[in-house]
């Protein structure tokens, strides 16, 4: 297979994932040796306090492909993004997130998918595994943010994506917050590159919680995509005209 002869960046944001981020680590590695023999795994830890990084230290001695990148404090989940991305030397990117909510294993689903003529291969989550309130949230979200923002994905807010290197010498991500993820894939769009995409299993969180689902953090990312909006389409189309 073609892609066998490209190399492989797997990254994971952590933040208080000490019960699942070992795990993904692991399981990353017997993954990526199946698809290609040049590979790292880069965890980008925000600022954990639950031991979280003093079990990455240890992973080091058994998985020496792994990185371990340290925040000295919490700076967002957008902010864990752009390190990510930044540290990936490999030709194509993978990332996930640490909180073990989708499956690694899946991986070879997106590596099938990325043929020549493709630049992001995106997931979509089949059946979203979440308590009621975030179902019925998350999918007013999508169809929102699709409408806004011209969306090429039906699932822009699924963390699951396989990313060639060379799309980040054009798109530049500034956010800091989870708006990364709308930017993200906006701007790669714009950018003129190609996407496709492919079904995966979302599951119950089983340690930890998530950090976005409190009244101060929704109104700050509201207030953030309201901004983004503006820069991304409405500025966008001024510029365009101006030319």
């Amino acid at each position: 297979m073609e892609n066998q002869r490209l190399s492989l960046s797997i990254f994971f944001p952590c933040y208080n994932d000490k019960g699942t981020i070992g795990t993904l680590v692991l399981e990353a590695k017997q993954v990526a040796e199946k698809l290609t023999n040049d590979f790292e795994i880069i965890v980008i830890d925000d600022g954990s306090t639950d031991g979280s990084r003093e079990l990455l230290r240890s992973l080091q001695n058994e998985v020496h492909q792994l990185r371990l990148v340290f925040h000295k404090k919490n700076k967002g989940y957008g902010a864990t993004l752009r390190s990510g991305f930044k540290a990936s030397v490999k030709d194509l990117i993978f990332y996930t997130d640490g909180d073990g909510q989708y499956d690694v294993k899946e991986l070879p689903l997106l590596w099938k998918k990325m043929s020549k003529d493709i630049d992001i291969v995106n997931g979509y989550k089949i059946k979203r595994s979440d308590p009621m309130h975030r179902i019925i949230v998350g999918a007013i979200y999508q169809y929102i943010m699709k409408l806004a923002f011209s969306l090429p994905i039906k699932d822009p807010d699924c963390d699951y994506r396989l990313i060639r290197k060379r799309v980040f010498e054009k798109v530049n991500l500034k956010s800091n917050t989870g708006t990364i993820t709308i930017e993200l894939v906006k701007k790669i769009q714009q950018a003129g590159f190609k996407f496709t995409q492919v079904g995966v299993h979302h599951y119950f969180r089983t340690y930890g919680k998530s950090q976005f689902f409190n009244f101060s953090r929704v109104i700050k990312t509201l207030y953030k995509l309201i901004i983004l909006w503006f820069e991304l389409i409405i500025f966008s189309k001024k510029n365009k005209e101006n030319l």
